[in-house]
């Protein structure tokens, strides 16, 4: 059986499960010793033991594969004769790693979705008070439009007063008109019946002329018959 020690270098190496896939490199070329760590924030170390074979089939698939995502500067490969964990034990002890990690991202999440939750909640609180406040102020607005609907059924009634008062006005002036032509009739009778007894009075004074005409001409006749007659009876 045979070791060695392997480190991987370079800006992403870890982080995006190079270990893992390092692991199953060692699984497919069935070693039988394995083990990998990070080392600072830009190395993966790996130690591993195998059949000679298995290690040169591993050693090759280490050069020429790696992760999508990694991006790696260099490969040493150097001897090791330390102890080399078996495969079976790094890869439960890994797993129940991994598992760990994913438990506490897993409690970091719900963490965070608690916050969020917490934060949604007050969110939906503040939500619930400025409806609470709309709904107020929806209310006042009811009652103002209530008021308002109060004041302009009001002013309806006001202007149908208004309206019934003008059409009283428009029949008292018409019954004023009505009044002012039977008078303006009435005058023009009168004035008709003053001319008709101007007429009279002229006829009247025509007739008075004619009546002191005829009794002066009969005068004037019967003192001549007087004279007459006392002539006659040699009366002087």
């Amino acid at each position: 059986m045979s070791k060695g020690r392997v480190l991987v270098k370079g800006p992403r190496v870890q982080d995006i499960g190079y270990r893992l896939f390092l692991l199953n490199l060692a699984g497919e070329s069935s070693l039988t010793g394995f083990q990998a760590r990070n080392i600072g924030t830009d190395c993966v170390e790996v130690l591993y033991e195998g059949g000679d074979q298995e290690i040169r089939e591993f050693v090759e698939k280490v050069k020429e594969f790696s992760p999508r995502e990694a991006e790696v500067s260099s490969i040493e490969f150097k001897e090791y004769d330390g102890p080399v964990k078996r495969i079976e034990v790094f890869r439960s002890e890994f797993t129940t790693m991994q598992l760990g990690k994913i438990v506490e991202i897993g409690l970091e999440m719900i963490g965070k979705q608690d916050n969020s939750l917490s934060k949604q909640d007050s969110m939906l609180d503040k939500q619930d008070k400025m409806l609470d406040k709309q709904d107020l102020m929806l209310g006042k607005q009811d009652r103002m439009l209530g008021k308002l609907d109060q004041m302009l059924e009001k002013q309806d009634l006001m202007i149908e007063k208004q309206d019934l008062m003008l059409e009283k006005q428009d029949a008292v002036l018409q019954r004023q008109d009505q009044m002012l032509e039977k008078q303006d009739m009435m005058i023009e009778k009168i004035d008709g019946l003053g001319a008709k007894v101007d007429n009279l009075g002229v006829k009247i004074d025509g007739l008075r002329e004619d009546l002191k005409s005829m009794l002066d001409r009969r005068l004037t006749t019967l003192e001549r018959d007087v004279a007459l007659i006392k002539n006659r009876l040699g009366i002087t």
